[in-house]
């Protein structure tokens, strides 16, 4: 068994000085990784109003398929047009880590 994660570091538009205008970005990433069959939450900048952290885990028998699922990932959240994906931490633990 293998799991997977990635962190997705991200600069907002200029307009989301409010936490409300904030989740209005935030809100349809989180929803779009989902349909991809991963964990994901906001794991930081929750009190920062023009950045955002988003995690994602994926667990697979193989690390190619964990390394597939993080990759579409990864395509889904630098194709959004409205954010900067400024960094991607990924790491990949294996059963004896």
């Amino acid at each position: 068994m293998f799991t997977g994660t990635a962190i997705f570091d991200m600069l907002l538009p200029g307009d989301s000085r409010s936490l409300k205008a904030k989740r209005s970005y935030v809100r349809p990433i989180v929803a779009a990784l989902r349909k991809l069959d991963v964990a994901v939450a906001e794991v930081g900048g929750q009190d920062l109003h023009g950045r955002a952290s988003i995690g994602v885990a994926a667990v697979a028998d193989e690390p190619g398929h964990v390394a597939d699922v993080l990759d579409a990932c990864e395509r889904a959240v630098a194709g959004r047009p409205e954010i900067d994906l400024l960094s991607v931490r990924r790491r990949l633990y294996g059963a004896d880590d």
